[in-house]
């Protein structure tokens, strides 16, 4: 082998071998997974509001007004498959595919650092208002995971305007879909808007962001 093509296929090692060093201990999207709790087929519905007085994920509606464990569940892992621990909640959060969920602070972080096995969840709780019934997304440092196409979880709040606040406004929506089946105002996911949401609406008047 002369020296011109040792030197190139040392090159390429070494090329190689950094990247390879380079996403050990990297998010890697295509490695980690989240998932919801909830198995079955149908799309939940979380109740947010500004406060984090909502529902957690453990109560998600299902179609019809039960309640569900609608838990995410992510494992952080790099690019050989490895758990990443001690990874930060801030930089691990949700959305709504269209946006339409309005966290308080702009993104609705993981509950807490990854742990040993690179695991972590959203079961707490999330300071938000606006509704969508786009799928949910999961984000590590800004970039969605490619590792599934989104979370069969919608999202809505007597905040219905997304502003941050339930006031006056939102109840001006509210009354506009009652009798109807608009989701925005169907806070129990029951296909109608009537009394029941009505209740939830009342007694949500006034909850803001911090």
């Amino acid at each position: 082998m002369n020296l011109r093509k040792f030197m190139s296929l040392f090159a390429c090692a070494l090329v190689l071998g950094v990247a390879s060093f380079a996403s050990a201990g990297v998010p890697d999207l295509q490695e980690t997974t989240a998932d919801l709790a909830y198995t079955g087929t149908e799309t939940l519905s979380l109740f947010n509001l500004p406060n984090g007085a909502g529902k957690a994920f453990t109560a998600s509606f299902l179609p019809g007004g039960s309640e569900t464990d609608g838990t995410i569940n992510l494992v952080l892992r790099d690019g050989f498959g490895d758990p990443i621990a001690n990874f930060a909640a801030q930089d691990m959060w949700i959305s709504s595919q269209d946006d339409g969920m309005v966290p308080c602070g702009g993104t609705a972080g993981a509950n807490f650092n990854t742990n040993a096995a690179g695991e972590t969840s959203w079961a707490n709780p999330i300071f938000a208002g606006g509704y969508s019934q786009a799928l949910c997304i999961v984000y590590i440092n800004g970039d969605a995971l490619t590792s599934n196409g989104g979370l069969a979880l919608s999202f809505n709040s007597a905040d219905i305007s997304g502003d941050g606040v339930v006031n006056l406004t939102d109840a001006g929506f509210f009354s506009g879909y009652l009798g109807g089946t608009e989701y925005a105002g169907d806070f129990n996911n029951d296909s109608v808007v009537n009394v029941s949401d009505a209740g939830f609406m009342a007694n949500s008047l006034g909850a803001s962001c911090p």
